[in-house]
């Protein structure tokens, strides 16, 4: 199975995961943050990634530190499970709606880290968490996990729904830019023969 382990430790976090590519869509995921463990597990159950993650940081201050470190701590293990990105689909998208809220994710592996969101939100939070922080961990999980994300908010009101459904979205299509593709073997899929 593809995976990795990851220990991340600042002076404001201290993150441990372990990422299984080619899982079951199973996690066991406390951050502190209630909600950020909501998402995490959805990004988990319908990327069927299995994901095992305890992340402890100074939330007392603010929960942005927690935040930014998990998303590089997650982009890094999937750069890790990926290895040389040999055989896998490398690019996928996927559409989620949750009731009103309607979220599009495009992601491409390709080695280059660059992340674009594009969402309003109603208010200054959501289940505690400033809804600023969503961005920022697309951002930063994009940079850490060498990936091209895109990801945009296409209807909604309720921000909880708005949220949800972007890392939905996430996990959806990276499962599918990460499958390995048997027509592709062990080929690197990019013409320039490096990810």
């Amino acid at each position: 199975m593809r995976s990795a382990t990851v220990t991340y430790r600042t002076a404001e976090t201290e993150i441990e995961l372990l990422l299984e590519l080619d899982g079951h869509g199973q996690y066991v995921i406390d951050t502190g943050l209630g909600f950020l463990d909501h998402l995490l597990a959805q990004l988990a159950l319908h990327g069927l990634f299995d994901l095992q993650l305890r992340a402890r940081g100074d939330v007392a201050v603010d929960p942005h530190h927690t935040v930014e470190d998990t998303a590089l701590a997650l982009g890094q293990a999937l750069d890790q499970a990926l290895g040389s990105r040999a055989g896998i689909v490398r690019i996928g998208a996927a559409h989620v709606p949750m009731d009103e809220a309607l979220a599009f994710v495009a992601i491409d592996l390709s080695g280059r880290p660059f992340a674009r969101t594009e969402v309003s939100w109603s208010g200054p939070a959501v289940g505690g968490l400033p809804v600023t922080l969503v961005a920022h961990f697309l951002r930063s999980f994009a940079a850490a996990a060498r990936a091209t994300v895109h990801a945009e908010l296409l209807a909604g009101e309720d921000d909880h729904h708005k949220a949800e459904a972007l890392f939905k979205a996430l996990g959806r299509a990276l499962d599918m830019a990460s499958r390995l593709d048997p027509r592709r073997g062990e080929a690197i899929p990019s013409t320039k023969q490096v990810l």
